[in-house]
């Protein structure tokens, strides 16, 4: 048999044919984080959300500490440096001066972070200005010039990787918005020249620049001074620049976040429209899982990841072997054997091309259709000139028609029909809302479908249906109930949170474990506000009936003694609460002087929850007030 040796230590992650294995390998992101170290950095500060100031130097250091820490666990693969100009010491391949390449043992210059990098990092300026030293490195005298010297640093450092399958970036974080002011004349000018080259050259090998300005309340950065000609920006993308940038260390943090964790392609896909006319599309997953990290397996003694080998023996001589082995198949009396090529080629059934079939209305494509989140597909130029014009007229099309389209898709192991869904772009003031494109739906196989009155087929009795009244209780429940402006990202896995801080803690020598809060437990105080509390009793009372007991068995008219319990409590807590005038107690903030038991009697006898705090049970009777 021909197997991957590797498939012992293989996470699920880590097949071929899943989507976020093809979205690692197509896409990696280079990025080197070009940090200036001039003295004004130190010195300028900026106002932070506690009311202390803060450096600029610091600012920066924080967003990349946060970015690498987010980054360990949404994308280890990326490979990133740390690089600092402006500094009195110099330590790169290229020995050219005033640039710092920061790093730690046992790990290249542009490498994947690990623990180490992130605690360095975050420690880095304590020690910065006696081991690494800051200085203005752009000088007219000796002609230095800081920053061409480090572009052309960054530049040596992205040279790993092909720009067809890496992203490669430089993020330059500055406060100086004309770094040759100090210079006058020709000197100047030449020095403008050469390190616009500079940049310029990077662009053509695929490098794409970009600047994160810090500056401050009362100082603007004038990006049109220098940097507008150093990273391309023009026209309306200069005019919308500086609102963008941020003045604060949230704003820097945020802009970060959207420039490090950016859509990315999970691969070229050819589409065959018809009569030998193809397109090529570019896929992207706009919704993935987030799962714990791939497990590594290390060496007990070395601490070092294992690589799997695999040796083949012969079963009568104990000979290892040497060629390739094969499969075979018996067949009556004799054994056909395979080669890999062979069974590879039986096994093609589709070419993992998109093979258009044909069109139907937007009105046959169903909501159960859709099992699995989409995949949204988008023209690319690069390597099949016209896709994009053949692309917009069929997208046009299909949006004025309202149809979609139905493709055969697949890798050689899932073959399945698609719908692409074309959809329209939309604007709002603020700028663009959602792109053009179409969707990829994967549509269901026939066993995929089940029928919700299936259960009932066997018998005579008719699937039970709601009444008018039971509908428009559970309207009014569901309007009541609505979340304003909700979106499943606001919501984060409580479980991976914790499994992350305790991981974050163990490798980075935490001596506290980040609390995490946990957003999907139910909002007890808005769920205690009256208007919610007698939509719910209406619901229920609709559907079950005004004796519904909760706690009764079903057909058991005898109530249980938890329930006859409960309802002794409740007439206990009633005669309790009549002896306070509780609007006057809530309309003087005289409440807090009550006892827990006198506060829980008032929660028990309005049927709310008796579980927190003091304070919990003061704000959730206030809450149940309308105070």
């Amino acid at each position: 048999m021909e197997f991957d040796a590797d498939d012992i230590f293989r996470d699920d992650e880590d097949d071929p044919d899943n989507e976020l294995y093809q979205e690692r390998e197509s896409t990696k992101d280079l990025v080197v984080y070009l940090v200036d170290a001039s003295p004004k950095m130190f010195s300028t500060t900026t106002p932070s959300g506690e009311g202390q100031d803060e450096t600029h130097f610091h600012v920066a250091i924080s967003c990349i500490s946060e970015s690498l820490r987010k980054q360990i666990i949404n994308a280890s693969y990326d490979e990133l440096a740390i690089c600092f100009f402006n500094t009195r010491e110099k330590r790169n391949l290229q020995d050219l001066n005033g640039v710092y390449v920061f790093n730690v043992a046992e790990r290249e210059y542009l490498d994947r972070p690990t623990a180490r990098l992130i605690k360095e990092v975050s420690n880095v300026e304590e020690s910065f200005m006696s081991k690494i030293g800051s200085q203005y490195g752009i000088n007219s005298g000796s002609r230095e010039n800081s920053l061409y010297n480090a572009l052309w640093v960054a530049q040596a450092l992205l040279r790993k990787g092909s720009a067809r399958t890496a992203d490669k970036r430089v993020l330059l974080f500055t406060n100086e918005d004309d770094p040759f002011g100090s210079i006058k004349g020709i000197t100047k000018t030449d020095m403008i020249r050469t390190t616009l080259q500079r940049a310029k050259d990077a662009q053509d090998l695929g490098i794409s620049i970009e600047l994160l300005p810090l500056c401050h309340p009362d100082n603007d950065f004038n990006v049109s001074t220098f940097y507008s000609d150093l990273v391309g920006l023009t026209g309306d993308e200069l005019a919308q620049f500086m609102p963008k940038a941020g003045e604060k260390l949230e704003d820097m943090k945020d802009q970060l976040r959207k420039r490090m964790f950016k859509k990315r392609i999970v691969r070229k896909i050819t589409f065959s429209i018809a009569n030998g006319l193809s397109i090529q599309l570019s896929s992207y997953a706009l919704i993935r899982p987030t799962v714990p990290g791939a497990i590594t397996w290390l060496d007990s003694v070395t601490n070092r990841p294992l690589k799997a080998e695999r040796s083949f023996v012969c079963a009568d001589t104990g000979a290892l072997v040497q060629e390739s082995v094969k499969r075979f198949q018996p067949y009556k009396t004799e054994d056909i054997k395979f080669s890999v090529e062979e069974l590879s080629e039986i096994k093609r059934i589709s070419t993992g091309q998109l093979r258009l079939l044909g069109f139907k209305p937007l009105n046959c494509l169903k909501d159960y259709h859709n099992l699995r989140p989409s995949t949204f597909v988008f023209p690319s130029d690069q390597e099949l000139i016209g896709s994009t014009r053949v692309f917009i007229a069929l997208h046009k099309s299909m949006l004025r028609l309202k149809r979609f389209a139905v493709a055969f898709y697949g890798s050689s192991s899932r073959p399945q029909l698609v719908a692409l869904v074309a959809q329209d772009e939309i604007m709002s003031a603020g700028g663009q809302v959602e792109p053009p494109g179409m969707h990829m739906i994967y549509l269901p196989y026939s066993d995929d479908i089940r029928h919700t009155e299936e259960l009932l087929m066997g018998s005579d009795a008719a699937a039970p249906h709601a009444s008018d009244d039971q509908i428009s209780k559970a309207a009014a429940l569901i309007n009541r109930l609505d979340l304003k402006d909700f979106s499943v990202f606001q919501f984060s896995n409580p479980a991976l949170q914790r499994h992350y801080a305790v991981l974050q803690a163990l490798a980075l020598d935490e001596d506290d474990i980040p609390e995490i809060k946990d957003e999907t437990l139910p909002d007890e105080e808005g769920m205690s506000r009256p208007g919610v509390v007698r939509t719910i009793e209406e619901f229920k009372h609709s559907v079950y009936g005004e004796n519904y007991d909760e706690e009764s068995e079903v057909g058991n008219a005898k109530a249980s003694e938890t329930t006859k319990k409960r309802k002794a409590a409740a007439e206990n807590a009633v005669k309790e609460i009549a002896k306070h005038d509780w609007a006057d107690l809530a309309d003087n903030g005289k409440l807090k002087n009550l006892t827990v038991m006198d506060l829980k009697c008032y929660l028990t006898a309005n049927n709310l929850p008796v579980a927190g705090k003091k304070e919990a049970l003061i704000s959730r009777i206030l809450t149940h007030m309308g105070k």
